[in-house]
């Protein structure tokens, strides 16, 4: 892929996904070929990110990963994703954003049309679960890319 692949899109995301031990690290890599192909450029890049890396709590000190009940089999990918949200956010020269979902990132749960977004800290609903349907995710990320109010930040969001 070159940049003039997509450069008359206002807009890309990047939804890329391994899961197997030798492939863990293109999740940093990608995000690395990708911001390198995206710097100086006017287009947005959105990430579709993990949730892994987003805080326990205000005070900024536990990620979701680190935390004693983090499944051990989610921590290779979880960690990788980590390192590739580290490295976007050291580019002050490309107009990123990196959306993580909430903890339980459900694949058949259905669209609610409601969502609420944050920043750094898992989220919990009204119920008190860290829970987001795919459907709701893929709302919140194409909200993202027509309205831009993340424009060099990582936020999360959660079903209501």
């Amino acid at each position: 892929m070159t940049y003039d692949d997509v450069k008359a899109q206002d807009a890309i995301i990047s939804a890329f996904g391994t899961w197997t031990p030798e492939t863990h690290i293109l999740h940093k890599n990608s995000a690395v070929f990708l911001a390198n192909l995206f710097s100086g450029q006017p287009n947005r890049l959105l990430f579709a990110g993990g949730a892994g890396s987003l805080y326990t709590d205000e005070t900024h000190t536990q990620r979701l990963m680190d935390a004693p009940d983090f499944p051990e089999s989610y921590y290779p990918t979880a960690s990788n994703m980590a390192l590739g949200l580290d490295e976007i956010r050291k580019r002050d020269d490309v107009n990123w954003t990196y959306l993580s979902p909430s903890a339980d990132f459900d694949a058949e749960g259905e669209r609610t049309g409601t969502y609420r977004s944050g920043a750094e800290v898992v989220l919990f609903n009204a119920k008190g679960d860290s829970y987001i349907s795919y459907a709701d995710y893929a709302v919140a990320m194409l909200d993202e890319a027509e309205q831009g109010k993340h424009i060099k930040k990582r936020f999360t969001v959660v079903s209501e």
